[in-house]
């Protein structure tokens, strides 16, 4: 009897039994599982200031946006083709007729070329009266003429920028006097008919040679007038 007791002892001490170790182990695993996600809570106060700060913004794009849009109404884009005021050079040119004692040149290019101005100077800072045009080429150059019978040596250089003479360019039968700053500019000019003809600008030569072509038919169709300048208000 004392036999099987001691037997039955051992099995009992070295049955294995729950590891204390391991319920530790699933216990913390299963309370890291159920616990609920912890979310930061806001208070009234913080949330209402961040609200009120972003309709702040709201409100002031709104206002600026009111503020620019009449003006961007009020002024629109141009188009593609630009602006091309209509300019009627031979009407001012016969008002200017009788004060500039010769008949102004209107020279005749189609629509290849468009006058941005047509006007008559009197010449009161300069001391000599001037029939002058801008002509905007195809290339959107722009070419400045100017016409007078009082044409001297210094004003010849200040219509030319004082460009140096780099030789000659034939157009419309002439032998135009070629003046070249070398920047860009350049000038054509042309004693014809008692008058002084200068083309300044920063086009094309041929271009120049097409608008001075047309400026020697214009001279040639209408002879320069002997009628002195009146006193007259200038057009």
């Amino acid at each position: 009897m004392g036999d099987y007791r001691g037997v039955s002892e051992m099995q009992e001490k070295t049955s294995p039994g729950p590891d204390p170790s391991d319920s530790g182990a699933k216990g913390g695993s299963a309370g890291t599982a159920d616990a609920a996600p912890v979310r930061p809570v806001i208070p009234a106060a913080a949330a209402k200031r961040a609200n009120a700060s972003v309709i702040g913004m709201i409100v002031a794009l709104v206002v600026s946006i009111a503020a620019f849009l009449p003006i961007i109404l009020m002024n629109p884009l141009p188009k593609s083709d630009g602006f091309r005021p209509n300019i009627d050079v031979g009407a001012v040119a016969r008002n200017a007729t009788d004060v500039a004692g010769f008949t102004p040149v209107t020279p005749d290019t189609g629509k290849s070329f468009t006058s941005n101005y047509a006007r008559w100077e009197s010449g009161t800072g300069s001391g000599v009266p001037t029939w002058e045009v801008g002509y905007l080429t195809p290339n959107q150059s722009f070419i400045g003429l100017v016409q007078t019978r009082q044409s001297n040596p210094t004003w010849l250089v200040q219509q030319t920028k004082s460009a140096p003479v780099t030789g000659t360019r034939a157009a419309g039968g002439q032998d135009w006097e070629l003046r070249d700053t070398g920047k860009g500019e350049k000038s054509m000019v042309l004693n014809y008919r008692g008058t002084t003809v200068v083309l300044t600008g920063s086009a094309q030569l041929d271009e120049f040679a097409e608008l001075a072509t047309a400026v020697v038919q214009s001279m040639d169709a209408n002879p320069a007038v002997t009628v002195s300048p009146s006193a007259s208000t200038a057009p």
